[in-house]
């Protein structure tokens, strides 16, 4: 019994295995880039809840340095004697309540 295979018909076959052996890499390709757009969606979702916790803190401390900053200049007044030492002393206690809303979260029970 003799087989009897052409040049053609062997390069086809080697090109019909080829093509099988590349679907199967393409397939591999695809779940491994579907698990790194995944794991991507992932790391964007959390640096979205960053900024956006990062961006409230910026806002409260700008409203808290404007406070400061508002009282440093009525103490600065109250140096040159235009103010009473009452209303200076009530400034020092805003600016030092100003100070400790930079420091500590307005709410303990808030979800950051």
């Amino acid at each position: 019994m003799q087989i009897t295979i052409t040049i053609q018909e062997l390069v086809l076959l080697i090109l019909g295995i080829a093509g099988i052996v590349f679907v199967f890499y393409l397939i591999g390709l695809v779940k491994n880039l579907t698990e790194t757009v995944k794991h991507t969606n992932r790391v964007l979702e959390d640096t979205e809840v960053i900024t956006g916790i990062a961006s409230s803190k910026a806002k409260d401390i700008d409203a808290a340095v404007d406070g400061v900053v508002e009282a440093v200049g009525i103490i600065s007044e109250l140096i040159k004697g235009n103010q009473s030492a009452v209303k200076a002393a009530t400034n020092v206690v805003n600016s030092l309540a100003g100070f400790k809303n930079i420091i500590s979260p307005k709410n303990k029970n808030q979800k950051e």
